[in-house]
Formats: structure tokens, C-alpha cells, sequence
């Protein structure tokens, strides 16, 4: 699948100037540490759970590269409100139109905010990688005065006093910068250490860097295809490589997979060097807190998994009984047999797409063994075969 990105930077004055006015008054229940929150790794690796706003329930991704909390104005919350125009942010794809809502209250696990207000912007299902949509993506305003203590092994998460240390593991430096209001760290990557290196858990991908980092890192000899992510403001083509190594605080990790966006992409757009997702803090427990200055990395069952490598060379969405094809990668078997974005798929090796295609054993073929023969049906009718590669 290919990962999403839900993401809206450090927005215009006006919203900022909103917040500022009327930032709420947040209160951490004394049994904070009890009150784990379970949630669900969206198909673009995403952390989606339940929450309460204004006294509803809404579904929300946990979004650390978000500088305010924002709602989807699709959200029946938003319909039956007052928003205020605020501008536009920066997005991954572009700039997004935003506006600001007052709200009375919000609660998640031991957190209870009241008062305060949302960014209102377009938040499509394709940014979270979910066939359903979600209301909110709960960003830096409502978690950084707190630890938050991610176990995606267990698939909960909680927010904990700023400076209690739950557990030991590796430490790597976090803050929260004054121009994008956002966590940020420092990464190594070959001959390179890059700074600012925005900590996002609302990006599906593990390491996505700019041209210049790419170019800094002196690992242009590996061989690249292309991917496809979605952000707020639409789709974008990256370069992706498979790298030895990166290095972060004490932390070495091995096997990553990096996208490399652009020239004037969103990372450079908003003066960062890159971003850390989903896709590699996933493979450990992992404490963000940047009131304590650091984040905290204890190797989790998935550490020391070489990253996946598509051997079909196509990244898909799935849409109901089929799969549409999103990005054919460059260099991939799919292109060289002539797949095309758009083309859908109804049956793999002779059996439907079944509804729970994402978590089935049925989707593991695109990244199966290099030479293994995979019949396809198109929903068109057409009888293709593709033959797995290596070929980045």
C-alpha cells in the first residue's frame, strides 16, 4: 500500500493569532499513566482511535507534524458551526484553505482541554490512507506540554507528565521549533546529518528527505524507484531508495527506506530537511517528549526487519471489491509490462479481493519472491501475468 500523509504546517498568522487568544486550559487526570487509549494502524500506517470533541465521539489520527489541531470540515461537528476564514497552510501537494472553530471541550485518555479552538480544513480519506474518513488530527497544540508514550506493538498509546521515563531504550534530541510549532529532531544519513528533521506519526513513511539531504548524503549509488504519497493538498511522486543505515541520538537503525522528495517539495517548502514517520518509529516503543528535550526509542518485535521491498512495482488502493492501481514505480516489472495508473485489479491467482484485503494474507504478493508468476485479473476482464523482480 502506499503510505498517506496527513499534514498541514505551521499556518498563517491569523489562525495562529486565534490560538494564542483562546489556546483552552488543559488539565492531565492524576491517573493519566492508567488511561491508555488502543488504536488502529490506518492501511498508510497512520494511528487512528476515538476521541470526544464538543461531548461527540469522532475518529482521529495522531499527528505530531500538525501544528494545531485540525478537523475536517467534512465533519458533521464542523457543519453545524461558526468557522472563521483563516488563511491557508502549507500541505503536503500544495497550500490548503483553513479556517478556525471554537470548541468547548476536547478529550482523549487522561487529557481534558476546554475552551481553545481547531483548525477547519478539507481532510480527504486518500490523505489518511483509510477507506473511511476521520474527523481530527490531534496535533502539537493539545500533546507537547506532555510525554507521549506510543507501544505499537500493542497498538496503544497514552500521554504521561512531561519528564517521567516509563521505560529506557535509545535517546535522540526533540523539540518543538518556534517557526513551525512542530516536533523536530536531527537524523544521520550517510556522509550527512540533517537538521531540522520533522518527527511526524501523521506521515506513513519511515524517512523522507529533501534533494539537497540526498545529495549531502553522498548515497546516490543505490538504486531508486519512484512512490506515491497523498498529503491534504494532493498526491506526490517521490524517489525511494533502501539505505544501510540511518543513525538517530544513539540510535542505529538499519535497513530504511527513504523517500526523497522533489525540488520545492514540502520538507524545503517549510524549511525543514525531512521527516521521520510512522513507518520507522513502528518498529519500536517510542516516547516523545519534547518538555524533556528527547525522545526515547526501545527496539520493538519489528527493529531489526529489513525494510520491504515492492517486487511487483505497484502501489495500490483498494476500493470496495478491487484494487486501483495508484503509482506504478519506475524500473518495476508492472512498468515494464505496461500497467498504468488507474488500472484495477479483481483477482489475484484466482481469488477475489476479499473485504479485509489490507490485514489478508492475499495482499502479501506484491512484495513476494523475486521470480514467482502472479495471475491478474483486470475488472475489465483481461487475464495478466506479472513476474515478481528485485530491481531497487
Amino acid at each position: 500500500m502506499a503510505p498517506r500523509e496527513p499534514k498541514a504546517a505551521a499556518a498563517q498568522e491569523d489562525v495562529v493569532a486565534a490560538a494564542a487568544r483562546d489556546p483552552g486550559v488543559s488539565t492531565l487526570a492524576p491517573d493519566a499513566e492508567e488511561r491508555w487509549i488502543p488504536f488502529q494502524l490506518t492501511p498508510g500506517n497512520q494511528i487512528r482511535f476515538a476521541m470526544t470533541i464538543d461531548g461527540q465521539k469522532v475518529g482521529a489520527i495522531l499527528d505530531t507534524g500538525v501544528s494545531f489541531t485540525l478537523l475536517s470540515q467534512a465533519s458533521p461537528i464542523a457543519a453545524k458551526a461558526k468557522i472563521r476564514p483563516g488563511g491557508q497552510a502549507s500541505a503536503i501537494g500544495g497550500a490548503v484553505a483553513i479556517g478556525w472553530m471554537p470548541t468547548r471541550s476536547l478529550s482523549l485518555g487522561g487529557l481534558t482541554r476546554k475552551g481553545g479552538g481547531v483548525v477547519v480544513a478539507p481532510l480527504p480519506a486518500l490523505a489518511t490512507g483509510d477507506t473511511t474518513p476521520v474527523d481530527l488530527l490531534v496535533g502539537r497544540d493539545l500533546l507537547a506540554p506532555h510525554a507521549l508514550d506510543i507501544d505499537y506493538a500493542a497498538k496503544r498509546f497514552r500521554l504521561i507528565p512531561s519528564g517521567r521515563m516509563p521505560f529506557t531504550g535509545a535517546t535522540a534530541p526533540l523539540t518543538v521549533s518556534t517557526e513551525r510549532r512542530v516536533y523536530e529532531s536531527m537524523v544521520g544519513l550517510g556522509a550527512a546529518k540533517l537538521s531540522p528533521v520533522i518527527v511526524d506519526t501523521g506521515d506513513g513513511s519511515a524517512l523522507t528527505v529533501t534533494q539537497a539531504g540526498w545529495r549531502a548524503a553522498k548515497l546516490t549509488g543505490l538504486p531508486t524507484t519512484t512512490a506515491i504519497g497523498f498529503g491534504l493538498a494532493g498526491p506526490t511522486i517521490n524517489d525511494l531508495a533502501i539505505v544501510p543505515s540511518v543513525r538517530l541520538g544513539s540510535l542505529t537503525a538499519h535497513e530504511v527506506e527513504v523517500r526523497v522528495e522533489p525540488a520545492q517539495g514540502f520538507s524545503e517548502s517549510v524549511g525543514a530537511a525531512g521527516r521521520i514517520g510512522s513507518g520507522f518509529l513502528q518498529r519500536y516503543r517510542v516516547l516523545l517528549d519534547p518538555g524533556a528535550g528527547r525522545m526515547i526509542l526501545k527496539p520493538g518485535p519489528q527493529a531489526d526487519m529489513p525494510a520491504q521491498r515492492s517486487t511487483a512495482g505497484l502501489l495500490m488502493g483498494v476500493a470496495g471489491d478491487r484494487l486501483r492501481v495508484l503509482h506504478v514505480m519506475r524500473g518495476g516489472p508492472a512498468a515494464a509490462s505496461g500497467w498504468r495508473e488507474g488500472d484495477t485489479i479483481c483477482a489475484i491467482d484466482g481469488q477475489p479481493i476479499p473485504r479485509d484485503y489490507v490485514d489478508s494474507p492475499v495482499a502479501r504478493w506484491t512484495v513476494g519472491k523475486p521470480g514467482t508468476v502472479v495471475r491478474l485479473r483486470t475488472c475489465d476482464g483481461q487475464d495478466r501475468t506479472l513476474t515478481l523482480k528485485r530491481f531497487y
